[in-house]
């Protein structure tokens, strides 16, 4: 069985890697909204169904196999301590070339995905990134877009890590508290990165919008809400703003406080191209979980979107995604690929003596001498971790057919 499978998996890399035909270059006109509706650059009315490519722009631990190395600077730390920062600079390299490809997006595309959404660090637009020059990021968003209208599929740009944080833990790779509403420092280099990321994407029809801050203002800061809360709409307000000085084509993505998930911080919307975007994980895939967006959606006529959810079974994925195209609502679930896991569209196997990374990684580094007495062999962790990079690449990975069948996507054979 599982001989027929790679042939199967072989002949459809083979399909997947030819050269896609490339939609046609003179498309400028750009998605837009009509009250509730998303509409394709025609007018007529269209779902977003999509997925993340998660762990690539921005990587997280639990996607390493790691849980105190949770956030992507404490990776790179642990990496940069097992290697040293030449070949942790070489890992990256790697890992940023290899773990999303044009044959990833041909793939995506031919499995019935009309968009992306595209988590990035705030750092990968920045001189002060871990993971190598300035403004390396916009390297790999411009190539990411390219093979995106190659193929005739959407893009959500999406800072998962804003300056200060936006969240507060490690999905915002920041410091332990959403300083990014206290700190004005911060909420300026937002806006004006925000500003010029419009300026390079303002002219792209590929671009549907851009999703401005993920998940905001973690729960564990519940003692703090009556501060941090009423700040978050005067962000996106200020944000907007530099947005529209040059680009009035885009999408803005509104994410509520909490996770994304409480819209109660919302007054009326203020921008008449603004999609308001919840997240929802684990919980009963019942009507009366989303119908407070439903509600939001129907008083203010504007669209919804359900910007993440997944890491459940097949069964729930399933269940959560028909109830949302029973009520109409957008949505791109999360991710795209992991390690050694079902839970996303594609998979990679673990490299053989991985524990070794995760032991060192999940261990006591909490001084020198801890370091230096829990350090692998620098050459033999560099060879494991160049193998997870290889392995993340689409060549060697293998679609989890029960997830993709739950979104209502379909694998082709060749």
């Amino acid at each position: 069985m599982k001989k027929t499978f790679n042939i199967l998996w072989l002949g459809l890399l083979s399909m997947y890697c030819q050269p896609p035909t490339p939609i046609d270059s003179r498309q400028t006109s750009f998605v837009s909204v009509r009250g509730s509706e998303i509409l394709d650059p025609n007018g007529n009315p269209v779902v977003l169904r999509g997925t993340n490519l998660g762990n690539w722009l921005h990587p997280e631990g639990y996607m390493f196999k790691f849980q105190k190395t949770s956030s992507a600077h404490l990776i790179d730390d642990a990496i940069r301590q097992m290697v040293g920062p030449g070949k942790a600079t070489e890992f990256w390299d790697l890992f940023l070339e290899n773990y999303v490809t044009a044959a990833d997006i041909h793939f995506l595309k031919s499995i019935g995905v009309n968009h992306l959404r595209v988590p990035f660090n705030y750092l990968m637009l920045s001189g002060d990134t871990y993971l190598g020059a300035t403004d390396r990021g916009y390297r790999y968003l411009d190539r990411v877009i390219e093979w995106c209208r190659q193929e005739g599929i959407w893009v959500v740009l999406d800072m998962h890590a804003a300056p200060g944080g936006q969240t507060g833990d490690n999905i915002d790779d920041s410091f332990g508290y959403p300083f990014l509403f206290t700190d004005s420092t911060s909420q300026a280099q937002t806006v004006a990165l925000w500003g010029e990321i419009a300026k390079r994407y303002r002219d792209d029809p590929t671009v549907i919008g851009y999703d401005l801050l993920n998940e905001p203002i973690a729960h564990y800061f519940s003692a703090d809400f009556e501060k941090l809360n009423p700040e978050l709409e005067k962000l996106y307000r200020r944000i907007v703003s530099a947005i529209r000085e040059s680009d009035n084509n885009h999408l803005v993505f509104l994410g509520g406080a909490q996770w994304n998930t409480n819209f109660k911080v919302f007054g009326a919307p203020f921008d008449d191209k603004a999609v308001y975007t919840f997240h929802k994980y684990w919980m009963p895939p019942e009507v009366e979980q989303i119908q407070e967006y439903l509600d939001f959606r129907d008083r203010y006529q504007v669209p919804i979107y359900m910007g993440e959810s997944g890491e459940n079974t097949d069964e729930w994925v399933a269940q959560f995604r028909q109830l949302l195209d029973d009520q109409g609502v957008h949505w791109c679930f999360w991710p795209y690929k992991k390690m050694d896991n079902t839970r996303g569209v594609m998979n990679f196997y673990r490299p053989e003596g991985y524990d070794k990374i995760i032991d060192f990684a999940e261990g006591d580094r909490a001084s020198y001498a801890a370091i230096r007495q829990a350090q692998p062999d620098p050459d033999s962790a560099f060879a494991i971790l160049r193998q997870f990079a290889e392995n993340s690449g689409f060549e060697h990975c293998y679609p989890n057919t029960g997830y993709i069948d739950a979104l209502g996507f379909e694998v082709k054979a060749n």
